[in-house]
């Protein structure tokens, strides 16, 4: 591992903190349960803000997912580092609620790394003005909840393992209010 390597926070099932780990060694093989977050942002009309991962990302790039995803650094709040990458990715600041959490495991069979996270989904009101960062999004859009179902339906390649597994969850607590 670099010196420079960030770290993850390795978890159990619980999410109870086990150790800390450098980001790439935590992905590697069948990855290492570890501690990450999911951001989705909605407009006021409802529609999801979705993020393309920049095509230089080490895992799953080029790939629509929500607005923003990352893991916080050892001793830091995840709510904190939510609002942290969102800052970093796409220029935005905005308030965020935690909704749930699950655990899930997906290989990227491109690079033959896995991710293996507890991860924390947040959600949150998006009101313009994303300024992203092209190292890590190429791209952004807005897409109404049925427009996306429609999509993950014909075209679930397209879009990001933690992206399809959670959609359900969140439009469920969407169309809840």
């Amino acid at each position: 591992m670099s010196e420079t390597e960030p770290r993850v926070v390795l978890v159990d099932e619980s999410d109870r903190e086990t150790g800390t780990l450098g980001k790439l060694a935590a992905h590697e093989g069948e990855g290492k349960l570890h501690r990450a977050f999911s951001v989705f942002l909605f407009d006021a009309e409802g529609r999801w803000l979705l993020q393309r991962r920049a095509a230089g990302k080490y895992h799953f790039p080029g790939l629509w997912s929500n607005a923003c995803c990352s893991h916080p650094a050892p001793g830091e709040p995840v709510e904190a580092a939510a609002r942290r990458r969102l800052a970093e990715e796409l220029g935005l600041s905005c308030e965020l609620r935690e909704a749930f959490s699950f655990v899930y495991r997906a290989k990227s069979e491109a690079t033959g790394l896995t991710e293996h996270e507890f991860d924390h989904v947040f959600t949150g009101l998006y009101a313009g003005g994303a300024r992203p960062d092209p190292a890590e999004v190429a791209g952004v859009r807005l897409a109404g909840t049925e427009e996306l179902r429609a999509e993950l339906a014909a075209h679930p390649e397209r879009f990001t393992p933690w992206f399809r597994l959670a959609f359900g969850r969140v439009a469920e607590r969407i169309a809840r209010g």
